[in-house]
């Protein structure tokens, strides 16, 4: 069988290649660097002059722009269901918070201002949290599945993408997989984030709902946009580089005429390239090795 080719020149990402973070050689010094890090968003967030958005509506705006729902439970291996278990008692939790909420022109989108600190003292309890590519228990564990669903709802509209963080690892196999790999979001509170900002003349809503199976959104507005988007993945590969796999792909948008259905052009998006925690079945895997 041909190898497919590999369309550019492959260099492994650097935060997988770079030597250790001087909190990952002395664990110890973690804590310090997360308060300094969430310290400097507090004071980002005091001294800066952007309208946050907060302001909630009940009733559904007039327009949908999209919907999407995710698999709340996946199959993973008995080890890890219960972390996911308590992931559906966190999604309700934070989806409260988001549900309803207004973007109006000139406002901007923060997960972690809307949901805030997940917290014991909130209700939160242990759920998947991804740690260096391993699913580890963590108190708000999987509040990064709603971060998952919003963006990829911004991502069929007109508003900016400002801010969004990507895990460095591709932790499970495509079982179950809606979304394509490299549209997701990584969320640590506060300084890790996904922001966006409204740069239109429309009033968007975001609406969010566990349901029994899926953790189910809406983006509304409150008039008919003159585009649409589809959103896809290219060029995507398994790559095997001195004993390591890695997976990368492209994500491009194409903008569509709402009234005629032709398309007026495409962008890319993002570029992603991760470490394979898993070995890939079904696909092939081209050496790319010196």
């Amino acid at each position: 069988m041909t190898e497919p080719p590999v369309t550019a020149p492959f260099v492994p990402p650097a935060r997988v290649t770079a030597p250790p973070r001087l909190t990952e050689r002395f664990p110890a010094l973690f804590p310090v660097a997360v308060r300094v890090h969430r310290a400097r968003r507090r004071w980002q967030w005091i001294t800066g002059d952007q309208e946050w958005a907060r302001t909630r509506e009940r009733d559904p705006l007039a327009v949908r722009v999209e919907k999407h729902r995710s698999l709340l439970l996946r199959q993973l291996g008995e080890s890890e269901m219960w972390l996911q278990h308590n992931k559906v008692i966190n999604l309700r939790l934070a989806s409260r918070r988001v549900d309803g909420l207004l973007v109006r022109p000139g406002e901007m989108f923060s997960f972690n201002k809307v949901v805030g600190s997940c917290t014991r003292r909130k209700g939160y309890v242990p759920g998947m949290r991804l740690s260096n590519g391993e699913a580890v228990p963590g108190v708000g564990g999987g509040v990064c599945q709603l971060a998952n669903l919003l963006h990829w709802m911004f991502l069929h509209s007109p508003l900016t993408v400002v801010e969004r963080s990507e895990h460095s690892f591709d932790p499970f196999p495509d079982k179950d997989r809606v979304l394509p790999w490299g549209v997701g979001c990584s969320i640590a509170y506060n300084y890790v984030d996904l922001v966006v900002r409204n740069d239109t003349a429309t009033t968007f809503q975001l609406l969010v709902e566990v349901g029994d199976r899926y953790l189910e959104g809406e983006l509304r507005a409150d008039s008919e946009l003159p585009h649409s988007y589809s959103v896809h993945a290219r060029d995507e590969q398994f790559l095997q580089h001195e004993g390591r796999i890695f997976r990368r792909n492209e994500i491009w948008r194409t903008v569509i005429d709402r009234r005629t259905g032709r398309q007026l052009g495409e962008e890319l998006l993002k570029r992603n390239c991760a470490l394979v925690k898993y070995q890939p079945e079904g696909t092939q895997v081209v050496d790319v090795s010196d």
